[in-house]
Parts: C-alpha cells; structure tokens; sequence
C-alpha cells in the first residue's frame, strides 16, 4: 500500500463521518465514470462499463467524474448544478470529498492490481499518483471547509 496510508484511514473515518451527517438518498451508480466509459455519438451520451456499478451517493458520481477529469472548481460547480439544480457550498463539499474519496479507493485498488495483474501497466506508478492527491486534498486549507460545509 501505498506510503502514508494506514495513518490517514482516521482521516477517511472523518469524512465518512462528516458526509452521514446529510446523507443524500442513494442512487443508481455507475462507481467509473473516467471519460473513457462516456460516449458521446453526437445525440445521445452513453454510459458503459457497469463492472463497479451498485446504488451509492450520488456525489461520489459527480464527484469520481470531476476527479477523473480533472475539472477546475468552476466546472465542478457547472456538474453540480445541472444535477441538484444550483451548486450549495455542501453539495460542493460533498463532492469534494467524494473526490478525495475516489482517489483513496482507487489508489488502494491500483495498489492491489500491481501486486496481481498481468495486464502490462505501471499500476504502482497510479497508486501513488493517486494517493498523493488524495493526500494533498486532505492537507488542503479547504479540507476542514468542506467538513464543515457537508455537515450544514
């Protein structure tokens, strides 16, 4: 596993904690929604690979997507209000922390996959790149902001 990571499982209990405090109705999920598992054919966009798929916080959707695409708060803000309708400061910290969150399972389950694939890809390599910015979010100055913000 990666450096650091049992040391900041305090720190994922948190934000599980914070985010029950509002929890949202679950919902259908896709739990992958990097760009390659969109496709657009000029009228319709699809969905695909529901290998992952399960009912769960909508805002770990959103959030997933936007940390996978690597959206800037303005676009963050844009995803959250066309699916809530007007982008709250909680349902942006929901989804920021659900971007964190995103980072902290996927670099667990790159971890897992550099010790058992046989598929050639630098998986460690992403384990850590996701890790350190799951870290750097968490040591952000935002980071009790959000805390906050998903409790009110």
């Amino acid at each position: 596993i990666p450096d650091g990571y049992l040391d900041r499982l305090p720190t994922v209990a948190q934000i599980e904690k914070a985010m029950a405090v509002n929890s949202l109705a679950t919902v259908p999920c896709n739990n992958d929604l990097l760009a390659e598992n969109y496709i657009d054919d000029g009228k319709q966009l699809w969905l695909i690979d529901y290998e992952y798929s399960g009912n769960n916080d909508p805002c770990f959707e959103l959030g997933n997507t936007c940390q996978e695409m690597k959206f800037n708060d303005e676009q963050i803000s844009e995803v959250c209000s066309a699916y809530f309708g007007s982008a709250t400061p909680g349902k942006i910290a929901r989804m920021k922390l659900n971007m964190i969150m995103s980072d902290v399972g996927w670099g667990l389950w790159a971890a897992i996959q550099a010790n058992i694939s046989k598929i050639e890809f630098d998986f460690w390599g992403w384990a850590v790149e996701r890790w350190s910015r799951a870290v750097e979010k968490m040591d952000s100055a935002e980071f009790p902001v959000w805390l906050k913000d998903v409790q009110s």
